[in-house]
């Protein structure tokens, strides 16, 4: 064996002296970017990054998302696409305004001590500072995204991308102005779309209060927001519940503010909810607006942007919401109106963001009509041109776009794209301009509309292969993203959808560094390696919608690094220092190993090409560790025939070719100590 190879295997393998060497070897090597791919690679094969928040950090769930990413992106470069992983950042409106507010409180300023403009400038001073860590973090964990194609949501070409996209809603009249109800965040002071609601189960109270009749009598109402009783305009009961068929029509009188309404029927009334009567409040709850709209009901505002009372003419008026709440409850009794109040579990709708409960609020916002939208995509999901992968996920993503509402996509911050509209100080929501993100990413609109016969990058990755996300983000980003393709580019962006698992500790906890619920893949890093992690990780993604994750995962996946360390010293002590490609000839008899490799080849590369990456992580790790190590190795330990050593050199050449998407580092680091001549970034892939 040669002697420098020899000593660096008699070492055990130490990741942390290998990765940044291998890493820093493959991005001057120029193969991240297509256009540096050898001729033979024609075929475009591209995947956009699903693009972290500039205030993020690499957790569980990217790492996940972003192997499997890398290992179909080397898995089909080894197979000779021309392959594009295209990384970049979201601009994160509400998340990043917040980070920078918040290192401002600490010198004691505010956004309005500064101003838009110096404030936006502060912005863009944390964003070149911060904005960048996570996709260094992700070099770290082998990811082969090309870097010289690095995108930002706020780039001045993407800007542009977002005004022609609202320009072009605009000319299809699916853009309007209006006041409805919305999802009012009281602390961002910022409207939030239906889909950037997060539901904390809470345990609050249901009261039940007597509103009398104008006529004599009484009819009985649950609430878990007397509150919002000053905004009440009718009270509604299903046209089939027997216990209220009498009282439709009939005048009862709002307590407090002794406003004169109708009982009203509606079918969407559930009968079994409290006592089956409600009160109506347009201007203050989703259902009730949409009831209000039915039934042409006034839509008073009795709550305003900051939480407070308005608009009553009662002594609530200029309190906070929970402190009026309990001045109501207290009124109600005195007047003998309130007949009980019991503990209830409900779920309460929170800001994705800052967490804070969101209040429905009369708002005057920019609207898109989705209906027109949704349609033309359920068309082509209807007729298999999207494929969801677990398939399960498709019946989620169809159920929403047939009952989808229109879309808020105004927001009242600074930081973001501004509604391109003279006088408005309004920027989009976030997710609209996400959702241009494998058009603008690749020069829409203007690449679109170059010269015929001059390609570039639109022309020559748009649509891409595949995306990878997170189940949570399936309507407020893939969905979005296919609409977007279909209505700008008359083409969808990918037909290929993967929802990963959700990375869940051991004890099924969603992972949380701050609550000590979680594992740092960072730290898992520096501990055991990026192969380690990024293995420990694959090996249990199997479709399902949660991993139940721990350290042992990791270090499982260390051991098989270590063994496929000491399998290498072992093949190339008998080998002489060589591996082949070449499948050794056995004419006399079949030898079962090399059986078996075909088998696993065939196996993996159909596993890859259906996204089972469990399947195929179980499948390698099986083959090297026990019919490789344990049989076919101890049987070779007293022979040394020319047959035996062809077959070593064959073996290995194979596996680690097989292993390389999954384990990237320790596969060329062996493959560049045998001094190749091409990188095994490269290299073919094994075809059965």
């Amino acid at each position: 064996m040669d002697e420098k190879i020899d000593q660096k295997l008699l070492k055990p393998y130490q990741p942390q002296e290998t990765e940044r060497r291998i890493y820093e070897l493959w991005e001057q090597s120029g193969f991240f970017n297509p256009d540096n791919l050898p001729a033979s690679h024609t075929e475009a094969y591209t995947i956009m990054i699903a693009p972290p928040n500039v205030t993020g950090n690499l957790h569980m769930g990217h790492a996940l998302e972003n192997v499997i990413s890398d290992i179909l992106i080397r898995f089909e470069r080894m197979r000779g696409k021309k392959t594009l992983w295209l990384p970049g950042t979201d601009h994160a409106g509400i998340a990043t305004q917040n980070a920078v507010e918040k290192s401002l409180k600490k010198e004691g300023i505010s956004r309005h001590d500064l101003g838009r403009e110096k404030f936006l400038e502060k912005v863009w001073e944390w964003k070149d500072k911060y904005g960048g860590i996570i996709l260094d973090q992700l070099k770290q964990l082998g990811c082969s995204l090309d870097w010289s194609r690095t995108r930002f949501t706020m780039d001045e070409q993407y800007q542009e991308a977002v005004k022609r996209a609202f320009q072009i809603y605009q000319e299809q009249g699916l853009i309007y102005r209006g006041k409805r109800v919305i999802n009012w965040c009281i602390k961002d002071q910022t409207a939030l779309s239906d889909l950037e609601l997060e539901y904390e189960t809470e345990t609050g109270k249901l009261w039940q209060i007597k509103y009398l009749l104008k006529n004599g009598g009484e009819i009985t109402v649950a609430t878990t927001r007397p509150e919002t009783l000053l905004g009440d305009t009718a009270v509604a009961v299903n046209p089939d519940d027997a216990r209220y068929k009498s009282l439709i029509g009939e005048t009862v009188i709002i307590p407090i503010v002794n406003r004169e309404v109708k009982i009203i029927a509606d079918a969407q009334i559930d009968k079994e909810f409290g006592t089956g009567a409600v009160k109506v409040t347009p201007a203050h709850d989703m259902f009730d607006s949409e009831l209000g709209e039915r039934h042409g009901l006034e839509k008073i505002q009795v709550i305003n942007e900051v939480g407070k009372i308005i608009n009553t003419e009662t002594e609530f008026d200029s309190l906070k919401i929970l402190e009026a709440r309990e001045k109501i409850v207290a009124k109600l009794r005195e007047l003998n109106l309130l007949i009980s109040e019991e503990t209830h579990t409900h779920n309460v709708a929170k800001c994705y963001r800052c967490h804070s409960t969101v209040e429905p609020l009369l708002s005057e916002q920019w609207f898109l009509k989705m209906k027109p939208l949704a349609e033309k995509l359920l068309e082509k999901i209807k007729n298999g041109e999207v494929q969801y992968h677990p398939e399960r996920w498709q019946k989620i993503a169809t159920d929403w776009l047939e009952n989808i509402r229109d879309w808020c996509i105004s927001r009242q911050i600074w930081w973001g794209h501004k509604i391109p509209v003279e006088c408005s100080e309004d920027t989009f929501d976030t997710w609209f301009s996400s959702a241009l993100w494998p058009l603008a990413t690749l020069g829409w609109p203007a690449s679109a509309e170059a010269t015929a016969g001059k390609p570039n990058d639109f022309t020559t990755f748009y649509p891409t292969q595949v995306i990878t996300s997170a189940r949570d983000i399936i309507h407020l980003w893939i969905s979005r993203m296919l609409i977007s393709g279909l209505t700008f580019a008359n083409q969808l962006p990918f037909k290929n959808i993967l929802i990963h698992a959700t990375v869940l500790n051991k004890q099924g906890q969603r992972m949380s560094k701050s609550l000590g619920t979680g594992l740092d893949p960072l730290d898992m890093i520096a501990k055991y390696g990026a192969d380690a992690t990024r293995f420990g990780l694959i090996y249990q993604e199997f479709g399902g919608q949660e991993i139940k994750f721990g350290e042992n995962n990791i270090l499982m996946g260390k051991k098989f690094a270590n063994k496929i360390w000491n399998i290498t010293r072992y093949v190339l002590s008998k080998t002489d220092n060589k591996i082949s490609d070449q499948k050794p000839e056995n004419k006399l008899e079949k030898i079962e190993i090399l059986e078996k490799l075909e088998e696993v080849k065939k196996k993996i590369t159909e596993n890859l090409e259906n996204y089972q990456f469990g399947e195929a992580a179980h499948t390698i790790y099986d083959f090297v560790w026990h019919d490789l190590a344990d049989k076919y190795l101890e049987e070779t330990k007293n022979n040394t025939s020319p047959e035996t050593q062809k077959n070593l050199a064959y073996l290995l050449d194979q596996v680690l070719k097989l292993l390389h998407p999954f384990m990237p580092f320790i596969t060329e680091e062996i493959w560049q100590m045998l001094n190749h001549d091409r990188m095994l970034l490269i290299e073919t892939w094994p075809n059965s």
